[in-house]
């Protein structure tokens, strides 16, 4: 089976500013692995937006809902789990190209540029009929400052803001993927319309992903449900790397095949890694650990109730 496609044809289009690249994936809804009630949540906003004629004009809730025509989705979950492969899916079933987005690209240490910045990407968008994707949104959708202190300060609220108004006044979509769904704003959680769950893979998905990154021309001697046993807590992302450091260990030591004790090392590396991981997140100092400033509780409210009116916070 070959590895999942990736190639993407990019353009470059220039605005008044710098060049804004736009992404026309080949990725599609069958190279996702991920559990079915993923995989049904996208399937359902891809539905929404092929019914959007016969909900809004047929049925007149575009009388009763008319911000809601204005739509973003939100892809949450542990890392390595497929969402930016699902953003460039979700692209490629509507047709439309992407607009890929790192807040780091488009922040600027003076005041009021980042949110100049902010337009531009928008306007571009509009002009392409294209798809806006901002990766690791937790950066860009982060609590707004509520003791300002500092010229910063200002800067991230205005910048929080301007979002806001951009996203209430865009009509085309908006995808946001990020690891840390308990550090958005309030008013931004209000204001997308789905936020779907990535989690890691189960045993089933786990022997897909072993043989879907498996290359058929790698000689193996192993069984891969044997490897899908062993690989739990891996995400894609993992055992994707998992096959690549086996690989590289079997041609250094001049092995004529990847066996399971290649395997089985890149796995215990990986576990390795992500326990050690874990262990210095609870040795740092408090006030380094990134701080869950919306808790717990307040997120799982607004995932299962979509019909808030108070929005005097905003």
């Amino acid at each position: 089976m070959p590895i999942i496609k990736s190639s993407i044809e990019d353009k470059d289009v220039m605005n008044s500013e710098e060049s804004i690249r736009i992404l026309y994936p080949e990725i599609t809804l069958d190279d996702l692995v991920v559990p079915n009630f993923t995989l049904y949540a996208i399937q359902d906003f891809l539905a929404y937006q092929k019914y959007r004629s016969l909900i809004f004009d047929d049925w007149g809730l575009s009388e009763t809902h008319k911000n809601k025509q204005q739509i973003a989705i939100n892809l949450y979950g542990l890392p390595g789990t497929g969402k930016t492969m699902a953003a460039y899916a979700i692209a490629h079933a509507l047709n439309k190209p992407i607009i890929a987005v790192n807040y780091s690209e488009i922040e600027s240490k003076y005041v009021g540029e980042t949110s100049k910045n902010i337009s531009a990407l928008f306007e571009q968008a509009k002009n392409s009929n294209a798809i806006i994707f901002f990766d690791e949104a937790d950066a860009i959708l982060s609590r707004r400052v509520t003791d300002m202190s500092s010229a910063t300060d200002v800067s991230v609220n205005q910048t929080r803001s301007v979002l806001l108004t951009l996203m209430n006044n865009h009509e085309g979509l908006i995808i946001f993927t990020t690891n840390f769904i308990e550090n958005y704003d309030p008013a931004f959680m209000r204001r997308i319309l789905s936020h779907i769950l990535f989690e890691l893979p189960c045993i089933e998905n786990r022997e897909r992903l072993w043989r879907k990154y498996i290359p058929q021309k790698l000689p193996i001697i192993t069984d891969i449900r044997l490897l899908a046993e062993n690989s739990n807590g891996l995400s894609g992302s993992d055992i994707s790397n998992c096959v690549l450091k086996a690989a590289m260990s079997a041609a250094r030591s001049g092995d004529s095949s990847v066996g399971s004790t290649h395997f089985e090392n890149a796995i215990n590396e990986v576990k390795a890694s992500q326990n050690a991981n874990k262990n210095l997140k609870y040795s740092l100092p408090s006030e380094m650990i990134k701080e869950n400033i919306v808790s717990e509780s307040y997120v799982k409210s607004q995932l299962n109730n979509k019909q808030i009116k108070d929005l005097k916070n905003d």
